[in-house]
């Protein structure tokens, strides 16, 4: 089982996102993989990203591979995290 997995709460540690938080929604290959903020959590909209450049936590949301962001965006709130997501609360 990879670190990387669909699901994972990660953070952004390079670019113009440093510091945000996104969720893995897909993995592409050994060394990218899709996330997503949603945009209306985060501001990170759906992008490829390679894993070097992201963070993970302990955190994990229930989500399909390949899932939307508003699908997203209801695991997320399911789950309790939108404060740490939003960067109010530590890891």
């Amino acid at each position: 089982m990879s670190l990387f997995e669909v699901g994972r709460v990660c953070v952004k540690t390079h670019g113009r996102e440093t510091g945000k938080k996104c969720v893995i929604v897909e993995r592409i290959d050994k060394n990218f993989v899709l996330i997503s903020g949603p945009p209306e959590v985060t501001g990170i909209r759906r992008r490829r990203s390679n894993v070097d450049h992201l963070e993970i936590t302990t955190k994990k949301v229930d989500i399909k591979a390949g899932a939307e962001d508003k699908d997203i965006a209801k695991a997320i709130t399911s789950a309790k995290l939108t404060p740490f997501m939003k960067g109010k609360e530590k890891k």
